[in-house]
């Protein structure tokens, strides 16, 4: 299983919202350094959110990411203020390896098999943001169905990967909710990533015998409750 430390930026800053909300950042300063540290600690990859444009302000923080991108060959997915094909299609061309589609994949969710098919279902990552049991739009702020029923039609219309977002827990470092996850896998065949209350190794060691592909590291991380060398170790123990 492989570990992304999530790198969100607002407003040029590295922060880590309680539960989505941006009146709730706790503030880390320079994102492209936390960005590099996690990599030469050996991070599998970069979660990037640019939350400003997650907000509203979708050109906010563009050529910070994009400078981070060129000086650096690491594995880097990206979500947040993805409103359109030419949105998705702009970061990778930029060479985001992975693009996070949510709010724009409910919305319209043919734009996943238009994404796929011109780069690759590789490259086109789903964003399944759940609060009990619901799928969660606009900044989280909406409902929008089962995240069962609309994780199966993302794989359906070509998504090569999923973002699986526990919305109950984010943010809360009290741990994982390992039963929404187990259904998930059950459900789908493409590779899921968690993101969503990852506090310990012994997290990280769940979500890998349950069989994620990946987990997304964020708060926990940075408030020092965990230590990133911990959870690699755990995510990455054969058996």
């Amino acid at each position: 299983m492989e570990i992304y430390p999530a790198v969100d930026i607002l407003d040029g800053r590295c922060v880590q919202l309680v539960q989505g909300r941006p009146e709730a950042a706790t503030v880390y300063g320079d994102p492209a350094a936390w960005a590099h540290r996690w990599l030469e600690e050996g991070a599998d990859g970069i979660h990037i959110i640019n939350l400003d444009g997650a907000f509203g302000r979708a050109q906010k923080n563009v050529d910070l990411i994009r400078k981070f991108i060129r000086e650096t060959n690491a594995f880097v997915e990206l979500g947040g203020g993805i409103r359109s094909v030419e949105d998705a299609a702009g970061w990778l061309d930029v060479g985001v390896d992975r693009v996070i589609l949510s709010t724009l994949a409910v919305r319209e969710p043919e734009v996943i098999r238009a994404l796929a098919g011109e780069f690759g279902s590789v490259r086109v990552m789903a964003g399944v943001d759940a609060r009990g049991g619901e799928v969660m739009i606009e900044g989280w702020e909406r409902p929008a169905g089962s995240y069962l029923s609309w994780a199966e039609r993302f794989e359906g219309l070509g998504a090569g990967s999923l973002l699986y977002t526990n919305v109950d827990v984010e943010g809360l470092q009290q741990g994982i909710a390992l039963a929404p996850v187990e259904d998930l896998l059950r459900r789908v065949k493409v590779p899921v990533v968690v993101s969503g209350g990852i506090s310990s190794a012994e997290d990280a060691r769940v979500l890998r015998e349950a069989g994620a592909a990946g987990a997304v590291l964020g708060s926990a991380l940075y408030a020092g409750r965990v230590r990133l060398s911990d959870v690699l170790g755990a995510a990455h123990a054969k058996g």
